[in-house]
């Protein structure tokens, strides 16, 4: 036996404590890839993975990954030596694919299965990082093969260490990427995913139930009269920044994607509820935790006003970063739910199909304050999750009435002081509007229609400018639902006169021409509206042209809506036109053929050439892009051709004291 093989393992085997024992594995790794001898190799292997002392209990992680650095460096340094001539005597003879036999070797009986893993990780990850041309692929199957088979057999047998199948989660998690479709396919998902979920959301080496985002309110002081600090020195700000840095949360991405994969090939359908309902768990304990900090009683466009410059700067960022990755990682578990629940009958039947998409909107809420900050709402992984599970729900009447009833407004009629339940409200306005088809007209009435009142008030904080326009959409949603016909008949005139009174604040340029055109196309024929209230839209039409007739031509403030950032600035006068051009589509042919000629006239109202020829533009697309039916376009084209419109437009109207004269007659004062 080598003499400095002999010394290592005689101190590892008199080591008193794991700090001792760990302090040897540099030397263990330098011994390691230099060693000439088989057995020497596969002793030295066998003892770094039957050393009790070398793996505390409960199993920790950096532990663990000290030793699958162990053979990864082991086996780097050896293909390196091999690849830069030398005659040291210090360096392996052997070749590689010979040393990695004798390495794997010491992957006995005399180690559990669990330990198996960290050394044919490291060796997998190592040769596949390198590349190396000399190993066969018959020798890297084998390696492949035998880490599926070692995974699999630790999760059958994860009672026996506390905590052991969390290094075959960092394991898998590193070497799942470069494993072939064939080994991945071998894995026992229907083991691996609970144990991933455990892992990422509960376990202490990953996210720890989220009950941290609490603690930090207890180092949220006061720093002046106005000001609050979270201090960089605090033991909540350390103890972020620890589990920031642990090795399932840096790695949160590619875990997420391990867990989608493991979400897909599961066999038995239930384990997807059970991941379901955990992430639910875990979602609910995160936003009851966001709650019980102060730092979720400031909107995040006060926080500069309220936090001083360190907090926002140094902490609150490290912790949004945290929050925004787990976020990700929800969303991308949740999106893969999402298709098994379409593509698996027990998932997809009637007993499991509510259930499962109740919890996924539950998760959407809950975390709703880290989607709504970042902007997450438009990204396409939150949209597929969020509209498929509203479409698989929206099925079930009673359950989706339960669900609404469940997430209703802390007080109906009432806006709420607390930054997170206007935000909460958002997201049921959000959410309700793809319910109006669904419910009852007395859900739509009594908690719909009630939870979006507060919210259209003229009079109400401009800054609360999103949740006006979530309230104002699911209004029309309800005036629009056939069902409704006697809650819209109700409502539509209270409507209209707080739409007419809440322009140009808090309701932007955009949603106001989006809410008065809906206005008059829900009162078209044959609408109940338009049985019950014949005149609502002349009467609709005749508000604008008076409401015109007194606005201001005073260019309005920029709007945030980024898709009006290409169009030039307009008035108040300018909108009133443009939302009475939007609803002439909609207006039956008597009342067209009125409103046409209006409109033009109502052109030359406009002293602003620019907003003038934005207004002409429009009108003119509305006459001829397709946007009238057959019959309504008709009748615009004879008014355009035989009827003067296209003078009218052009020139305006003319006086009535002019006379008119073929080319070439006779005045009457003329002496001939």
């Amino acid at each position: 036996m080598d003499r400095s093989l002999a010394a290592l393992l005689r101190s590892l085997k008199t080591s008193q404590n794991p700090e001792d024992a760990a302090r040897l594995l540099p030397t263990a790794t330098n011994l390691l890839s230099r060693l000439s001898n088989p057995l020497n190799i596969s002793l030295l292997s066998s003892h770094l993975l039957s050393t009790d002392l070398l793996y505390p209990q409960p199993t920790d992680l950096a532990r663990c990954r000290q030793i699958f650095s162990v053979f990864y460096t082991a086996v780097l340094r050896l293909i390196e030596d091999k690849r830069i001539p030398s005659h040291q005597p210090s360096r392996s003879h052997l070749s590689v694919q010979a040393w990695i036999r004798a390495v794997v070797q010491g992957a006995d009986e005399e180690s559990p299965r669990w330990r198996h893993t960290l050394l044919l990780g490291g060796l997998l990850l190592a040769v596949q990082s390198r590349e190396v041309e000399e190993l066969s692929s018959h020798l890297r199957n084998k390696l492949e093969a035998a880490l599926v088979t070692a995974s699999n057999l630790a999760l059958q047998q994860k009672h026996s260490d506390p905590n052991c199948e969390l290094a075959v989660v960092f394991v898998l998690n590193y070497t799942f990427p470069i494993l072939s479709d064939y080994h991945r396919s071998q894995i026992q998902y229907d083991l691996l995913l609970p144990v991933l979920i455990d892992a990422v959301f509960f376990s202490r080496e990953g996210l720890e139930q989220g009950y941290w985002l609490g603690v930090i309110d207890y180092d949220v002081r006061q720093s002046s009269e106005q000001k609050f600090m979270w201090s960089a020195a605090s033991a909540s700000f350390r103890r972020i920044t620890e589990i920031k840095s642990k090795s399932l949360v840096s790695a949160l991405g590619s875990l997420s994607r391990l867990t989608a994969h493991a979400i897909d090939s599961v066999h038995d359908p239930l384990l997807i509820i059970h991941t379901t309902v955990r992430i639910s768990t875990f979602a609910r304990n995160l936003a009851t935790s966001w709650r019980q900090n102060k730092l979720s009683e400031i909107e995040p466009m006060e926080e500069s006003q309220y936090l001083d410059h360190d907090t926002t700067n140094k902490t609150l960022p490290v912790l949004l970063q945290l929050l925004r990755d787990t976020m990700f990682a929800a969303i991308i578990m949740l999106r893969s739910i999402m298709g098994r629940l379409l593509c698996d009958k027990v998932l997809a039947s009637d007993i499991n199909a509510p259930g499962l998409a109740i919890q996924s909107i539950h998760i959407l809420r809950d975390t709703y304050f880290i989607a709504h900050r970042f902007g997450l709402t438009s990204s396409s992984q939150y949209i597929f999750v969020d509209f498929t599970a509203i479409d698989v729900l929206s099925r079930y009447q009673a359950q989706s009435e339960n669900f609404l009833e469940s997430i209703r407004p802390v007080e109906l009629g009432r806006i709420p002081p607390h930054p997170l339940d206007r935000l909460h409200d958002l997201f049921f306005l959000n959410t309700a509007e793809h319910f109006t088809l669904t419910l009852s007209p007395r859900l739509n009435q009594d908690l719909l229609f009630n939870a979006a009142a507060p919210y259209i008030d003229p009079e109400g904080d401009p800054r609360l400018g999103e949740i006006y326009e979530a309230a104002h959409s699911l209004i029309l949603a309800i005036l629009a639902a056939p069902q409704n016909a006697e809650v819209a008949a109700r409502n539509v005139p209270f409507y209209v006169e707080t739409l007419l009174r809440s322009f140009p604040r808090p309701l932007a340029a955009r949603q106001f021409r989006l809410a008065v055109k809906s206005v008059v196309r829900v009162a078209a024929p044959p609408s109940s509206i338009a049985v019950g209230m014949p005149l609502m839209q002349a009467i609709v039409m005749e508000l604008l042209r008076e409401r015109m007739s007194h606005a201001s031509e005073d260019v309005l403030p920029p709007s945030p809506d980024l898709s009006e950032a290409s169009q030039p600035p307009l008035s108040q006068k300018a909108v009133f036109l443009l939302s009475i051009i939007d609803s002439l589509s909609f207006l039956p042919v008597p009342l067209l053929e009125e409103w046409l000629p209006v409109t033009a006239n109502l052109l030359h109202d406009i002293d602003n050439p620019a907003q003038k020829q934005q207004c002409l533009q429009r009108l003119w697309d509305t006459l001829s892009n397709g946007e009238m039916d057959v019959e309504r376009a008709a009748a615009c084209v004879a008014w355009w051709t035989s009827r003067g419109g296209r003078e009218l437009v052009l020139f305006g109207e003319h006086p009535e004291d002019q006379e008119y004269t073929m080319s070439g007659a006779l005045q009457f004062d003329s002496k001939l």
